[in-house]
């Protein structure tokens, strides 16, 4: 399990080496096909995968992605296209009834929501300035993070952190926070000087990191949540070793749009 587990990794970074390099067209369509996949997971975690309102949010997906292609990313555009998925799940829920109920339609916007949208904050980041170097905050937040907090625990935690994850221990936490804030930093040094980026990254690194790896947490821990209350222990197989796409990139999302709006905030303040 340990090398299925770490060769997958390997994987997933290479990946995202890939994509992240050549950004565009390509990164868009990666997230699309994660995005429809993890919308997935979740509806079926739910119980509505293969629902009318399920099909709403995969469409949702494809057509948000494709917008994204095409005019970027605009705020109006998801707004109007949430207004249209809520006219079409409701006009479902009409002529469905009474076989479904009013939360079925939460549920299909929470799902569109929660991963398709948090998902796209990943092309967002590498869209701005620099973003080919600044969209690894993500990842260095979100996986850098996790595996600092694995290594700590093992080492010297003790102290039970949540019952959302047994595993988990405070020592682990705080050491996964100071290690991503030092993965920040000494990234700092790498970021070449003529990179457009007006803030001072090594001020701006560390400090996006630090509050990554807080909200990275709370992402881990969510997804942890919506399982414990459907009684799952994954939300897929699709990825060995790891589980399904919302198994590996639940703190990835939660961070992305974390990150995505603390450089954008500091670029502007620059």
């Amino acid at each position: 399990m340990f090398f299925t587990r770490l060769i997958s990794g390997i994987i997933l970074v290479l990946a995202a080496i890939f994509f992240f390099v050549q950004g565009g067209y390509f990164l868009l369509f990666a997230l699309a096909v994660l995005s429809l996949l993890g919308v997935y997971e979740l509806l079926r975690v739910l119980r509505m995968e293969k629902t009318f309102l399920a099909v709403v949010s995969y469409v949702a997906t494809v057509v948000y992605y494709s917008l994204l292609c095409v005019y970027g990313g605009i705020d109006w555009l998801l707004f109007g296209l949430l207004i249209f998925m809520m006219l079409a799940l409701l006009v479902i829920y009409v002529f469905s009834y009474p076989k479904l109920r009013i939360e079925d339609i939460t549920k299909a916007v929470f799902a569109f929501l929660y991963v398709s949208v948090l998902f796209s904050y990943i092309a967002r980041t590498r869209d701005l300035v620099a973003g080919n170097w600044l969209v690894w905050l993500i990842i260095i937040s979100a996986w850098g993070s996790d595996t600092f907090a694995y290594v700590t625990g093992v080492l010297i935690g003790k102290h039970h952190f949540s019952e959302l994850s047994p595993k988990k221990t405070v020592e682990g936490c705080i050491g996964g926070v100071v290690g991503a804030g030092l993965l920040g930093f000494f990234y700092a040094f790498f970021f070449p000087e003529y990179a457009a980026f007006t803030a001072n990254p090594y001020i701006v690194f560390p400090l996006v990191t630090v509050i990554g790896a807080l909200i990275s947490q709370v992402g881990d821990l969510t997804a942890s949540a919506i399982k414990r209350n459907y009684e799952i222990k994954d939300y897929g197989k699709i990825i060995p070793g790891h589980g399904g796409v919302l198994d590996r990139f639940d703190s990835v999302i939660f961070v992305a749009p974390f990150v995505y709006y603390l450089l954008a905030l500091t670029m502007n303040l620059g």
